[in-house]
């Protein structure tokens, strides 16, 4: 999953720094940090209710959607794959000691 992960993420980036007429990573970009975050909330509901319903098909689909627009978010602030795989990697070390792992998760 990683490797596509970071596919994506390289065409979001190179959309940035290369804008195209008509493609959608760019919108986004142009409308800004706002959009982009309106977009993460609204694919993260829909995520949330396809997983309420028990449809395995379009959970699938929209966690590719938020994702995606997770990816436009980490670029737009700067945040690499590299960056998000070195903290899941510290903390795969930590998954037998669920109390170090969920340190910050103490309402959940």
């Amino acid at each position: 999953m990683m490797d596509a992960f970071k596919d994506m993420y390289d065409v979001v980036v190179d959309r940035r720094a290369n804008p195209q007429e008509g493609s959608y990573t760019c919108y986004l970009f142009d409308k800004g940090i706002d959009k982009i975050l309106k977009k993460c909330g609204e694919e993260c509901t829909e995520m949330v209710i396809a997983a309420k319903n028990n449809d395995k098909e379009e959970l699938a689909n929209e966690i590719n959607d938020l994702l995606y627009h997770m990816i436009v978010m980490m670029a737009e602030r700067g945040v690499t794959v590299e960056d998000i795989e070195k903290i899941m990697i510290e903390r795969s070390k930590k998954i037998g000691n669920l109390k170090q792992f969920h340190v910050s998760d103490h309402n959940t």
